[in-house]
Order: C-alpha cells, then sequence, then structure tokens
C-alpha cells in the first residue's frame, strides 16, 4: 500500500465538480455563433465576471456595463438573471471521487473563484457543494486565484499543512499559484486522471 502523502483534498468547482459555460445560456440568446463569442469575448469580457467573483454585486455589475453597453440590455442582465442556465449540471465522474473522499473520512474543501451571490444559488441547486469540510470563496473574502493570500487563507483558515495539502483546479494558473503557496496541486483534466493522482498520494479510492 502507497504511504499517504497527504491529508486532504481540496477542489475548484467550475470546471471540476460543475458543468459552467455561458455558451449555454447565450446559445439561445444569440443564435448567431460569432455575434454571440463576440458579446461573451468583447462585451461580457472575462475580466467583468472576474471583478463579480472579487466580490462586487451583480446589480452594481450589471448597471455599469448597460450603461457602456445598452443596445445590449437585455443580454447583459441575463448574465446575471439567467446565470443557472449557464450550469448545464454536475460533473458526476468528479462528485463520485468526492463522496469516496468523504467516506473514507478524508476531509475535503472547496477553493473557487466564484460570485458570493451564485454560490448561495449553486449550493442550494446542488447540496453536494454544501458538504465540504470547509470553504474559501473568492467573492466572499474579496480575493480570487491565483492571489497568493487566497491559499494562504485556505491554510490559515483551517490550520492545514501546505504540504500535506491537494489541490485540484482546471486552470493552470491557479495550480501554480497553489504549488507557490506550498501546496502540492496538479491540473484537473479529467475524473480519472484525479483518481490516479490521489491514489499515488495514498488514498484508498477505487480503481
Amino acid at each position: 500500500m502507497t504511504e499517504r502523502t497527504i491529508d486532504v483534498v481540496v477542489f475548484d468547482i467550475g470546471g471540476v465538480l460543475l458543468d459552467w459555460n455561458p455558451n449555454y445560456l447565450y446559445a439561445d440568446l444569440i443564435p448567431d455563433e460569432a455575434q454571440r463569442q463576440h458579446f461573451l469575448t468583447n462585451i461580457t469580457t472575462p475580466d467583468w465576471n472576474m471583478r463579480q467573483d472579487a466580490g462586487r454585486p451583480w446589480a452594481e455589475a450589471v448597471e455599469e456595463l448597460t450603461a457602456l453597453h445598452p443596445e445590449h440590455a437585455e443580454w447583459i442582465a441575463a448574465y446575471d438573471t439567467g446565470w443557472l442556465k449557464m450550469v448545464k449540471g454536475l460533473l458526476t465522474d468528479t462528485v463520485d471521487i468526492l463522496t469516496e473522499l468523504q467516506a473514507l473520512g478524508v476531509p475535503t474543501y472547496a477553493l473557487t473563484n466564484f460570485s458570493g451571490e451564485k454560490w448561495a444559488v449553486a449550493k442550494q441547486t446542488f447540496p453536494i457543494l454544501d458538504s465540504f469540510t470547509g470553504e474559501i470563496v473568492s467573492g466572499h473574502e474579496q480575493v480570487v486565484k491565483p492571489d497568493e493570500k487566497i491559499y494562504r487563507l485556505l491554510v490559515d483558515r483551517f490550520t492545514l499543512d501546505p504540504s500535506r495539502t491537494f489541490f485540484t483546479d482546471d486552470v493552470q494558473r491557479n495550480v501554480d499559484g497553489a504549488r507557490a503557496a506550498g501546496l502540492d496541486a496538479e491540473l484537473f483534466t479529467s475524473a480519472a486522471t484525479l483518481r490516479t493522482q490521489l491514489r499515488d498520494r495514498g488514498i484508498s479510492l477505487k480503481a
């Protein structure tokens, strides 16, 4: 049996446990693909969305962007009011790993760039997201990955040993940030790969 080298497992949420993509909502609202991609890339930009992840209220975000682009008012508002339609559902293979870890008594944590408002919606819709031992949500903390401060918050708040804390995230810069903070971090590419990574660290998951 492989010696266990980690004590806890920390999950990113979007792209790891939740299948989230704005195209799931906007494919119906903006059928023309070129027009849709222009809107998502140049109007509701990733940086604009990240500011909500950093704590900006959605009402404020929509108001500010609508003032800049009044011709897109309806589509901009939908990013807020239709947010849940951007979530196709849970990534069940990864959820299976989470529930196995919890059954084994392994503490599990969430470390996610997420609007605090939308995190409440997500937890109400998908109760498994309310099952973590603890959570660090960027919108509540007003700091986003890969800022080192958010990893330090995780470690300090829950008294974790960084070197024995495993973190998985589907964005490489967030993995790099975790490693810089001393965590054992790997890029999430698939549930099967994650399962292997955890077994290699001595967690007795199913093959």
